[in-house]
């Protein structure tokens, strides 16, 4: 394992790429809505990424059980769980959920962030899970602080949820996150406190919650891409992108503008 401590100028660009990932899904929430397709939004958030000086890290990014990924974002619809792959076929309908996985490349650093939006009305059942899920996700955040350990954050995140009678998802986790956006450690949604690399000002990592409104089994689709629920039940997703620091993380991503956008519509 080789985790690389970021500087400060680094970490200054570090957060550039992320608030350009979330003015991205800003500029998508205004076009989430039903009638919609996820190949549209993928457009969209093609443009807005190289409009702004950066390239989309998703596309093409390698998959050793396939073909490299073919589109900018990941739309992940109601039961699949994360790397859902945007077509002209998938139409948003009122009381679907979409997960928005989006990364940029921005003078030499990675930007990488996750959104789960709700399209039109969404039933209560929906809304808690979303909601269980976003405040698990800033719970690890509270735990990403120098001197705890990976496990912290971990437990933090799998305890709330599990609290919920949700499902943690196990196969897949955050990382760590910098000139690569996939870099050393994982960063497991579940596990035990006291555990795990202990955390160390300068890391930058990814943490994302993925969690099931059911069963946490999970299976991946013929595309080798897309990942979803086995029961078939809604599954919910949030990243933030984040430094390590002494007393409080800092977190480089931000869900400012999807927030106001949300705040408008509903």
């Amino acid at each position: 394992m080789k985790i690389i401590l970021k500087t400060e100028d680094e970490i200054e660009l570090m957060r550039r790429a992320n608030q350009l990932v979330g003015k991205t899904l800003g500029e998508l929430a205004r076009h989430i809505k039903p009638g919609i397709t996820t190949l549209q939004l993928d457009k969209i958030a093609d443009e807005f990424i190289r409009d702004n000086g950066a390239v989309p890290t998703f596309k093409g990014f390698p998959n050793p059980y396939g073909g490299p990924f073919p589109a900018s974002i990941c739309t992940s619809v109601n039961d699949v769980v994360v790397h859902g792959v945007p077509d002209d076929k998938t139409i948003l309908k009122d009381g679907d959920i979409i997960s928005v996985d989006c990364g940029t490349l921005l003078d030499g650093f990675c930007g990488d962030s996750c959104y789960t939006f709700c399209v039109g009305e969404v039933s209560d059942e929906v809304k808690e899970l979303l909601r269980t899920t976003k405040e698990a996700l800033y719970l690890g955040i509270e735990n990403a602080v120098a001197g705890k350990h990976l496990g912290d954050i971990s437990s933090a995140v799998q305890e709330h949820c599990e609290a919920h009678g949700y499902g943690i998802v196990r196969e897949l986790t955050g990382h760590g996150i910098g000139r690569e956006m996939h870099e050393d450690p994982q960063v497991p949604n579940y596990g035990r406190r006291g555990n795990g690399v202990m955390l160390k000002a300068g890391m930058c990592i990814a943490i994302e919650p993925m969690v099931t409104m059911g069963s946490r089994a999970i299976y991946m689709m013929p595309d080798r891409w897309t990942i979803r629920t086995r029961d078939g039940r809604p599954a919910a997703h949030f990243e933030h992108t984040l430094a390590v620091r002494k007393g409080k993380a800092e977190i480089l991503s931000s869900f400012d503008e999807v927030e106001t956008i949300e705040g408008k519509q509903y």
